[in-house]
């Protein structure tokens, strides 16, 4: 699998180009599942794992850091701490704990919260430094430079090594870069949100979404790197029983999804392979964070890293639902 560095001049990180994602793992994904998934993530080049303080205390079961524990069991049992790129996230992490993990419970990303967040990971994971750290929510409640320093100073300390944000929209990223400069620490390298192939409807594109204003951030500062989550939308793209959800459901989308199926077609890719290797192909690239119930279904995922889609698909994936189709 190909790789790529993350990260600036204050901490980088070589991570693969396909990121695993591990929400439900030690919840609704079991532990032998969970390990098998991660075996053969490792065994196809997969290097880039991603997680948080807070998976999953939205299960059942859950009161969150259980998908941590697990990585940490397998990292330690396979031997390969220095072989792999762990990420997790602080922020959402519920307070009450059992409890409601509803947002107003959250730690927060104040300094202390995070100082707090970042010593229940390492704990968890068995590690003694993690590879990248985000800011998992944007938290307008703390001073951003509050946050933006302790981030900060968990790199100057080894702690951490490159540092992100997650659902922020991109005044709050680009205003939290500047302070970090100012401030002479590192900053945030890359953003996660939720990104697809379909296009959201209007009222959807909100913080949490890559919008085309934080492609053109992203292409004007070559070191900040894109990741998309949910760019599968739970199956919905390869499953009758999956529709879906509203924000995805409209006429431009059944435009973009003829397209898609028919160059699914006549590649022999599955619709799923196509969206990932056209994440992976665009300009900027854009990281696919993406998670599996199964190995099957990894595998299929995994098809995706081999996909080369010439000039012209490109095109036609990218116009798709546009007046230059």
């Amino acid at each position: 699998m190909r790789t790529r560095w993350l990260g600036d001049r204050d901490g980088r990180v070589e991570v693969s180009e396909f990121c695993l994602g591990t929400i439900p793992f030690g919840t609704r994904t079991d532990e032998d599942t969970a390990f098998a998934l991660l075996d053969r993530f490792f065994e196809a080049g997969g290097t880039f794992i991603d997680t948080a303080n807070s998976y999953d205390q939205w299960a059942d079961s859950g009161v969150g850091g259980e998908s941590e524990i697990v990585i940490g069991r397998w990292i330690r049992s396979r031997g390969v701490r220095d072989q792999v790129v762990v990420a997790t996230k602080a922020g959402a992490h519920a307070t009450k704990v059992p409890g409601d993990p509803a947002m107003e419970n959250w730690e927060g990303l104040s300094g202390k919260a995070v100082r707090r967040a970042v010593q229940g990971s390492l704990e968890r994971l068995g590690v003694d430094r993690i590879d990248l750290y985000y800011a998992h929510w944007d938290d307008r409640e703390p001073e951003l430079a509050d946050t933006v320093g302790e981030f900060g100073a968990l790199v100057k300390e080894g702690v951490v090594g490159a540092i992100g944000c997650s659902n922020t929209p991109v005044w709050r990223i680009e205003r939290a870069r500047e302070l970090a400069r100012a401030a002479g620490v590192a900053a945030y390298s890359c953003v996660q949100q939720l990104h697809t192939y379909l296009w959201p409807r209007p009222e959807r594109t909100g913080f949490d979404v890559i919008t085309p204003e934080l492609i053109d951030y992203a292409k004007s500062e070559p070191e900040f790197t894109l990741l998309g989550y949910k760019p599968l939308l739970r199956g919905a793209y390869t499953r009758a029983d999956r529709p879906f959800e509203r924000g995805y459901d409209h006429p431009t989308s059944a435009s973009r999804l003829e397209v898609l199926n028919q160059v699914a077609a006549e590649t022999g890719a599955t619709a799923n392979q196509i969206v990932l290797a056209w994440m992976m192909q665009s300009d900027p690239v854009i990281i696919p964070v993406s998670a599996a119930g199964t190995v099957a279904q990894l595998d299929e995922q995994l098809g995706a890293v081999d996909l080369q889609l010439d000039q012209e698909t490109m095109r036609r994936l990218n116009t798709a639902g546009t007046d230059e189709t």
